[in-house]
């Protein structure tokens, strides 16, 4: 939920056309995000305050420890928000810029930690088969996904001298998550092609695919736009030389992954056609899957249509992809209300807290089990993982 909805901020931002209000319209999701982080890590700190056993078993279980990533996703999701909404913008102050400066790079030292954390955890404790292997295995490097994008918009609006480490560290620390998300990319393709589509429920998952190339074009692009005006002299042996070359290659290279994206969104979209045509879609939070990754392809689109010259065609396919995601949002979030009434989530024995996915009713201190494991939804469930 706040990764959608800061990452929706984010998109309204980057739209390329200005109109009245732009700006107040993407503020109110801003501040409607930093209301939904204090609330859900509020949450969060009283079920572990109230029941230590869930803190590690959290870390432990098959499913959740798959999203306990997600709550540095939305720390860095609230910074990417502020950057944009605050830093350069000639009504901040020098100190601001200065602070996301330092919070970028503990953000970048908290996404590698958690990241290298999950997956070491995952493969020490758990044992997964291709058959149960959903997109959400790639969801323990989107901590790292979301770098790039941030390290393009915060080093256009700083110095140059604090530009370039941003950039360099942006362009490698996305490519790790990248290519993990590449790897996992290859395990996914090998399980649709043996054992079909997953179940309806798990299906929204699918779109989680569309995330790494997506902020990966955003990323790349954006942060080979900015490195020629970054760049000193004798900067790899041949000054400037080096950002033209690097703006080029970074401008294809971004080109080249939006068309991955795009596959991956048009077979995301074809996988619901049954459910949707036959009304099997239940709502779950994995909903909210229709809008965090599709924001990536989106701000992949404007960069793509920037790098292009400004194509006019892709921009305006951007904007058309920004209405649909907003449409999404409202129309996602008014349903999450709805089942949240109808006691269709958040209930015992309903969707995430069904025994079958790993809760122990009888228990007292809602000890998590192992069951069910390398299936991040069984039996329809979704998750309410770590409060995000």
């Amino acid at each position: 939920m706040t990764m959608a909805t800061g990452q929706l901020a984010n998109v309204i931002m980057t739209v390329p056309y200005g109109f009245h209000g732009k700006y107040a319209i993407g503020c109110c999701f801003f501040i409607f995000n930093l209301c939904l982080v204090l609330f859900n890590v509020t949450m969060i700190s009283l079920r572990f305050y109230w029941y230590p056993s869930t803190f590690k078993a959290s870390l432990t279980h098959p499913t959740e420890s798959l999203f306990v990533p997600a709550s540095v996703v939305s720390f860095g999701t609230v910074l990417m928000n502020i950057t944009e909404y605050a830093v350069g913008n000639g009504k901040s102050g020098f100190w601001l810029e200065r602070t996301m400066i330092v919070l970028f790079w503990v953000y970048c030292g908290l996404a590698l930690a958690f990241t290298c954390g999950i997956y070491l955890i995952m493969w020490s404790t758990q044992t997964y088969t291709i058959s149960r292997m959903t997109p959400v295995w790639i969801f323990p490097a989107y901590p790292l996904l979301i770098i790039g994008p941030h390290a393009g918009r915060l080093s256009s609006r700083v110095a140059p001298d604090s530009a370039l480490p941003i950039i360099v560290g942006g362009f490698c620390l996305q490519g790790i998550g990248f290519m993990m998300s590449l790897m996992v990319y290859a395990a996914f393709l090998y399980r649709l092609m043996t054992q079909k589509l997953p179940k309806e429920s798990l299906r929204p998952g699918m779109f989680i695919s569309v995330g790494p190339s997506g902020f990966t074009i955003a990323g790349v692009i954006t942060m080979g736009q900015n490195l020629p005006g970054s760049i000193p002299e004798n900067f790899m042996g041949v000054g400037q030389q080096a950002g033209v070359i690097s703006l080029v290659m970074a401008n294809w290279m971004g080109i080249w992954l939006w068309g991955l994206a795009i596959f991956f969104f048009i077979v995301s979209c074809g996988a619901h056609w049954s459910c949707v045509r036959h009304g099997r879609l239940q709502f779950a939070l994995t909903w909210y899957s229709f809008i965090f990754p599709n924001t990536g392809l989106t701000t992949a689109t404007f960069a793509v249509a920037r790098a292009l010259d400004g194509c006019k065609p892709i921009r305006i396919l951007g904007c058309v992809f920004t209405c649909l995601l907003v449409a999404g949002w409202f129309f996602v979030f008014s349903m999450m209300v709805r089942a949240v009434i109808l006691k269709d989530i958040l209930w015992p024995q309903k969707q995430e807290d069904r025994d079958e996915g790993g809760w122990k009713t009888e228990n007292p201190d809602l000890t998590l089990t192992k069951s069910e494991a390398g299936d991040p939804y069984p039996n329809g469930s979704s998750r309410r993982q770590a409060g995000f």
